[in-house]
């Protein structure tokens, strides 16, 4: 059996499917959910290690800068890299097609038969598709590598989706603090409990968009993020102490 690691083309396959089927839409959410996990977990460190309000709202708009921009660049380079992949085994398809029309036509009525058309339509129709070479192409990527190479998704897009959305939920936590609570540990409470309704409605909002319970998906990223921040929290507490 062959594994998409020996098949580049199945692995842009399944590549392409987790792209397009995500689109903007999938760096949006979850960099949201990775902007809001960071920066709780920055605030409760800092938090519990007896860091001023000061030291915590630096910290926390410098976690959101650094964070939606790694992201933003990530996820920029990702998709280009994919892209680039796709592009590169559609221009060996559009190779095929010039050098060895004759076989492709005779792959293509194949395909055409194994979805059900008759022998004499299949051959008929992969002659009329192969009379069109930019059909042809679309085609052939569509049922051997499962893309659209006119429909891919924009790094651009992507980027920039990542980056605003990680920052909207980084922004979340250290709201309390820009807003003027003046007890340090009001503040922090304040900020943990607007992080755990944001972890829970956006952990339900990522399952309802995979088909999946609400209730599991926010349950599940809820308990996540009060890990992480809980772990943090410890960690300053204890430097705190130490220092």
């Amino acid at each position: 059996m062959t594994s998409s690691h020996d098949n580049p083309r199945a692995e842009v396959h399944g590549h392409q499917h987790r792209d397009v089927s995500g689109g903007w839409l999938r760096p949006a959410v979850f960099g949201a959910m990775d902007g809001l996990v960071t920066n709780v977990s920055l605030i409760a460190g800092v938090g519990g290690g007896g860091g001023s309000k000061h030291t915590i709202v630096l910290t926390g708009l410098a976690g959101l800068a650094a964070g939606a921009f790694s992201m933003a660049t990530g996820e920029f380079v990702s998709v280009s890299s994919q892209n680039e992949l796709i592009y590169a085994e559609v221009d060996k398809e559009r190779r095929e097609l010039e050098h060895n029309p004759v076989a492709e036509q005779a792959e293509l009525a194949g395909m055409l038969r194994a979805r059900g058309v008759s022998l004499a339509t299949a051959r008929k129709a992969a002659a009329e598709i192969s009379a069109h070479p930019d059909k042809a192409l679309a085609m052939h990527a569509q049922e051997e590598l499962g893309v659209n190479p006119g429909d891919l998704p924009s790094p651009v897009v992507a980027a920039g989706a990542s980056l605003a959305c990680f920052a909207v939920g980084a922004l979340i936590p250290l709201l309390p603090y820009l807003f003027g609570l003046s007890a340090l540990g009001t503040a922090l409470g304040v900020a943990l409990g607007l992080s755990a309704a944001a972890a829970f409605c956006g952990g339900g909002v990522v399952a309802r968009l995979a088909d999946r319970p609400f209730w599991r998906g926010a349950l599940r990223q809820l308990v996540l993020g009060v890990l992480a921040a809980g772990i943090t929290y410890l960690i300053g507490t204890a430097v705190g102490h130490i220092a």
